[in-house]
């Protein structure tokens, strides 16, 4: 039996029509349409209807999509009351995973996994993970979780649910652009947990749990998070360069949000992030963010070894400019992509159900052979 490369590199699972990623020349590709022309002009919903159906929506099936995200994204009271008894805190991806977890408790298709049941259940969570991720945000300041309204788009109820405000359009327009080009990836670490356990039969809430909880590590969804981190401590533009040659020229340091495991060009999804980073940070009035990261990622693109190795900005880098710049706390800069993740899990879970068969590799032992067995009274 031929070895597969560490990681997995380069293994194919399967076919999907969901996305292509093509590294070497920085495509993404949603079951046929451009990311770029995607983040340009479509609404978040519209790309979880092409997910789920392989077609742009009409109007009218976009309009009955929002409406039933907007009524199904509503939270049962109870997981609500629990929400509020965990530790102010709690990490939000950990609470994020076991909220979604009890979701199940209150759900009519929870155990059934038939492809209808699966379908409805897509529809729901995709509005609930929303919900709760607005609801922790609140509930650990003291504040009451607010319910989406039936009359917004999910990006505008997640601003709203955040504020209580009416949702204002820039951000909006920037949460809306970061929710499309999170949605879907391949074959990333998150989704391919989905899919494993989608392929024990498992239900559709233990498939979602399963990728929250591989999304939380830091080397997935929690690089954003990192990336702002590394920001906040150069902290101010005229210390770019220096912080660069004592952290990244010594050798001691790697930028975080920059290289990817496919990419080896720059990565579509952030050069869109990044115009959508300068607009933001132009209108908020506070560009000094952006200007580090601009300035970091300007001397790591003429840097040799970054030449070389052909590393260039990931999707975090200027995700977490953007999100930092609409004050949302830096720990929860992966909850964001987990709720935005959630069109492309659930097309992936339905996708593995539907032509499934148990994904279970094998290993090559290395281990020892042949020890003899020691009475426990002789072992030292």
């Amino acid at each position: 039996m031929t070895q597969a490369k560490k990681g997995l590199d380069g293994v194919s699972i399967g076919d999907s029509r969901l996305s292509l990623v093509n590294g070497t020349e920085g495509k993404l590709i949603y079951a046929g349409y451009k990311i770029e022309d995607l983040a340009a002009n479509a609404l978040y919903e519209e790309v979880v209807y092409l997910l789920w159906n392989g077609r742009l929506p009409n109007a009218a099936e976009l309009e009955e999509l929002r409406a039933a995200l907007a009524v199904q994204g509503a939270v049962p009271a109870e997981v609500l009351q629990q929400m509020k008894s965990y530790p102010k805190s709690a990490n939000p991806m950990a609470v994020l995973r076991t909220s979604t977890s009890a979701l199940a408790f209150y759900d009519p298709d929870s155990e059934d996994t038939s492809i209808e049941a699966q379908k409805r259940k897509a529809l729901r969570m995709t509005g609930q993970v929303t919900t709760l991720t607005a609801a922790w945000y609140r509930i650990r300041q003291g504040l009451e979780p607010i319910s989406p309204r039936k009359d917004l788009n999910l990006s505008q109820n997640f601003m709203y649910m955040l504020t209580g405000t009416e949702p204002e359009s820039t951000a909006v327009d920037a949460i809306n652009a970061y929710m499309v080009l999170l949605t879907e990836h391949s074959m990333n670490a998150s989704t391919f947990t989905s899919r494993v356990t989608t392929s024990t039969g498992a239900d559709m809430h233990s498939a979602i749990v399963a990728a929250i909880g591989t999304l939380k590590g830091p080397a997935h969804g929690g690089a954003n998070e990192e990336a702002m981190r590394m920001f906040m401590e150069i902290a101010e533009v005229a210390n770019v360069e220096p912080w660069f040659n004592e952290n990244i020229k010594s050798g001691k340091r790697r930028i975080m949000g920059i290289g990817h495991r496919v990419y080896k060009a720059l990565d579509p999804r952030a050069a869109v992030l990044r115009e959508r980073a300068a607009a933001l940070s132009k209108a908020s009035g506070n560009t000094k963010w952006f200007e580090i990261a601009d300035q970091l990622a300007n001397l790591a693109r003429a840097d040799q070894y970054f030449i070389e190795r052909n590393l260039y900005p990931n999707v975090d880098y200027f995700s977490a400019i953007v999100l930092y710049t609409l004050n949302l706390d830096v720990d929860m800069f992966t909850p964001l992509f987990a709720m935005s993740r959630m069109a492309g899990w659930t097309a992936h879970i339905i996708e593995q159900q539907t032509d499934n068969r148990l994904i279970r590799p094998t290993a090559d032992y290395v281990g020892p052979m042949d020890l003899q067995w020691v009475p426990l009274n002789q072992r030292r």
